[in-house]
């Protein structure tokens, strides 16, 4: 069973996917920083000075409460609508990123070559017209094919 196991894990598929797991995950992290550190705040800037990851709404109608964490805090129940924003971005700009990844490969792998099959038609040797291989009468000049 070990050895089943070791020649399944070895494969070159297991072993990509795994790559692209730790890839896809460093590269999560290097989008959420761009987005929570670099185009959001820019973009609050230009909005008002509004700081997305704070942005929330009390359920229970509080408005003393002035942070997000403030309201966790307490219990108060929020919709964090702020997060779900940057959370949008940030989906929007991995999303953009895989589509350009992957009409890059696209551009750069060949098209698997067409193989042709049998033939299915052959001339008729009176007429020269194309008739199915099996025939043994030619359905234009009528002339037998034997």
């Amino acid at each position: 069973m070990l050895k089943e196991f070791k020649a399944f894990a070895m494969r070159g598929n297991v072993l990509d996917l795994a790559v692209g797991v730790i890839i896809g995950a460093a590269f999560g992290a290097v989008v959420t920083s761009l987005v929570g550190d670099i185009i959001m705040p820019p973009l609050g800037m230009i909005l008002g000075e509004v700081d997305f990851k704070d942005k929330f709404i009390a359920l229970n109608g509080d408005t003393t409460i002035k942070t997000l964490d403030e309201a966790r805090k307490n219990g108060v129940p929020a919709l964090a609508y702020g997060a779900f924003i940057n959370t949008i971005v940030n989906f929007l700009i991995v999303a953009f990123a895989i589509f350009i990844l992957v009409k890059q490969v696209n551009r750069f792998t060949k098209p698997a070559p067409v193989i042709p099959g049998p033939p299915t038609t052959k001339d008729c040797q009176y007429c020269g017209m194309s008739i199915p291989i099996k025939a043994v009468r030619c359905p234009q000049c009528t002339s037998d094919l034997k």
